[in-house]
C-alpha cells in the first residue's frame, strides 16, 4: 500500500536508526526507496545492506531535498507515498494508522 521515500543528505549518524524504525512498522510499506542527494559522509555505504530488507538506494548528484523527494516519488510503484527525512524515525503504528485513516476518509487526498 505504501512506499516510503526518504531523502538523504549527509545524515550517516541517522540513517541506521531512521531505516530500522520504517522496518520496525507493524504494517511493513510494499518499497522503501532512500535518495542519496549527493552525500559526502558515507550515508549510502550505511544504506546498502539494507537492499537485502528492500531498500533500495538511488543515488544523485546534490539537488536538494525536494528534487530528491521528487525522484523518490518517480521511482514510487505503490499508490501511497510516505515521506521520512533521514534523521527521524516512526513509532511501530505509524503506517498502520495511515492506513486507518485512509480507510476512512478514502476521498481525502492528502493524510
Amino acid at each position: 500500500m505504501f512506499t516510503v521515500v526518504i531523502p538523504l543528505y549527509n545524515k550517516a549518524p541517522h540513517i541506521e536508526t531512521t531505516l530500522s524504525s520504517v522496518l520496525a512498522q507493524r504494517m511493513l510499506p510494499a518499497e522503501i526507496i532512500v535518495v542519496d542527494d549527493g552525500s559526502t559522509d558515507g550515508g549510502d555505504r550505511i544504506v546498502e545492506p539494507f537492499a537485502s530488507q528492500g531498500v533500495t538506494l538511488i543515488k544523485q548528484s546534490n539537488a536538494g531535498v525536494s528534487a530528491a523527494r521528487n525522484t523518490g516519488v518517480a521511482a514510487a510503484r505503490s499508490p501511497f507515498v510516505a515521506f521520512l527525512d533521514a534523521d527521524d524515525e516512526w513509532l511501530p503504528t505509524h503506517l498502520a494508522t495511515l492506513a486507518q485513516a485512509i480507510e476512512r476518509f478514502p476521498s481525502m487526498g492528502l493524510y
